[in-house]
């Protein structure tokens, strides 16, 4: 039996009707990918960087009748043909091969991240002795519902256009609806918003192009005038900072290159320092990948679903390198803010984490096993059974145990009790709240002279009548509470017990 296809054969033909969106309601449409003004700003410096500028200059009038945000570059710079090339809406394939320092990916950064702020974008180009400019006016595209931008044949009236150089790039943003909040009578309210979104925006740089600032050859970025400093997430600087080995991962668009870090302790830090690789969510929400593309942070804070975050792994920090041709394996997306994890790599990573999870909990468990080392004569003692995690007052703590033996037998079973009422009344759940946010705010209770002094002379006492040496005792009290949080104090009291002693 015969099968006859019936479907269109070769020959077979179709009309064509023109698809070509409207203007007005597309452009506006590109305003609502999702950018943030930092990634919107990160965009712009994108371009800057891939045009070989080595100075780049954030610049911003709030207080302005018309507030502006510009971004001044000393990049190559662009003809006007180049000019208008960059101005049209996916001017490059994201399939296209890129050259290595290239950190575009659709050909829409420019547009979308600028019209995700304003309304009326303007670029400014100087190259060889002579300034083109553009200007994408979203009330002007609304009117005519073209594509096409203006040309302006006099740029002296443009803002900022005084600070280009021999060549490079400026990029002028105009009527800024989205950034100041609706708000447009009260200018003081207004500048108030905007200067609060740019000093938001300011970490967010220093952190994603912190490799760029870094280095004989770095780029310079100013805001306002003001040098940014780059923000290393690893604390490479710090000597307490575990670095393992890189890894390198071969894939078919390239190499992927892997190197885990385990950060200091808080106590290893100073307090700015541990606020500043932190940010504004904190540790917890600030651990796990943190993916570069051509050495710029794409995407942080994040396990890609392999493990779940936790306090005793917020030390764990992994960074993840790529090239600009693995951008369709990891479907970076088009504010080059987020990506996924592709499934070949998966595997691999997953036993980076198990690695280093051991080592950040490791550097929690190490300090937490000296508070509850019997050696060293812990306040609490650390009971574990059935399951199950009890905190207890040490009761053969000197202070405790010579304090009850110089009290009548009937008020020791009174002052014992006391001391198991305090250990079964532990706010375990006020505890695991403030430990799974911020935990290092969490902080020894401060005593008085004379309670650190009973503290300090009882556990003398009987180290020395352990017949252990001064330096073995010193080295026992000084990592336990609470002469480790009074330290000072402590060494002190000690100087003085001893002194006494060796004068009578």
């Amino acid at each position: 039996m015969d099968i006859v296809c019936k479907g269109i054969n070769a020959k077979s033909t179709s009309r064509r009707a023109d698809a070509t969106p409207h203007a007005a309601s597309l452009i506006e449409g590109l305003r609502d990918i999702g950018y943030s003004l930092e990634t919107a700003i990160s965009d712009i410096i994108d371009n800057s960087i891939t045009a070989g500028a080595k100075r780049i200059r954030i610049i911003t009038e709030a207080f302005d009748e018309a507030p502006l945000i510009a971004v001044v570059d000393d990049g190559k710079g662009m003809t006007e043909d180049e000019l208008i090339a960059a101005m049209r809406p996916g001017s490059r394939n994201p399939l296209a091969e890129r050259d290595e320092p290239d950190l575009g990916r659709f050909g829409l950064g420019l547009k979308s991240a600028s019209f995700s702020q304003c309304r009326r974008l303007t670029v400014v180009s100087r190259k060889d002795s002579k300034t083109s400019a553009a200007v994408w006016d979203l009330d002007d595209v609304a009117e005519r519902n073209e594509w096409a931008v203006q040309l302006p044949d006099d740029v002296s009236g443009i803002p900022g256009v005084d600070q280009l150089g021999d060549t490079g790039t400026l990029v002028l943003w105009q009527k800024l609806d989205r950034l100041t909040g609706g708000i447009s009578q009260n200018t003081a309210k207004r500048a108030e918003i905007i200067n609060r979104r740019i000093a938001e925006a300011e970490r967010h740089l220093r952190l994603v192009f912190h490799r760029f600032m870094q280095g004989t050859k770095s780029i310079r970025i100013f805001l306002n005038g003001r040098q940014l400093k780059p923000l290393d997430p690893f604390a490479r600087n710090n000597p307490a900072t575990i670095c393992d080995p890189e890894e390198r991962i071969t894939l078919a668009h390239g190499e992927v290159e892997v190197q885990s870090f385990t950060l200091p302790h808080h106590k290893q830090m100073s307090n700015s320092e541990w606020d500043d690789i932190a940010g504004p969510e904190g540790h917890l929400k600030s651990q796990g990948f943190y993916l570069y593309r051509g050495g710029r942070l794409i995407l942080y804070g994040t396990w890609f679903g392999l493990c779940r975050q936790s306090e005793l792994t917020k030390l764990c920090r992994v960074r993840i390198d790529i090239p600009n041709s693995m951008d369709a394996d990891w479907k970076i997306d088009v504010k080059k803010s987020s990506a996924q994890l592709p499934p070949v790599v998966r595997d691999r990573l997953q036993k980076v984490i198990e690695r280093i999870q051991s080592g950040s909990k490791r550097t929690y468990l190490k300090r937490g096993q000296k508070l509850v080392d019997h050696e060293r004569l812990p306040m609490w003692s650390r009971i574990q059974s059935d399951g199950q995690i009890r905190y207890r007052p040490n009761i053969e703590h000197p202070a405790f145990s010579d304090f009850a033996d110089n009290l009548p037998p009937d008020l020791q079973r009174g002052f014992f009790n006391c001391i198991a009422l305090v250990g079964a009344s532990l706010p375990i759940e006020a505890l695991h709240a403030d430990m799974a946010g911020t935990a290092e705010q969490i902080v020894p209770d401060r005593i008085d002279e004379d309670t650190l002094a009973q503290a300090v002379k009882a556990t003398l006492s009987v180290l020395t009548g352990a017949k252990k040496d001064i330096k073995e005792i010193i080295s026992l009290m000084k990592d336990v509470d609470p002469f480790r949080s009074a330290w000072t104090d402590t060494q002190r009291i000690i100087a003085a017990t001893i002194e006494i002693k060796e004068e009578k």
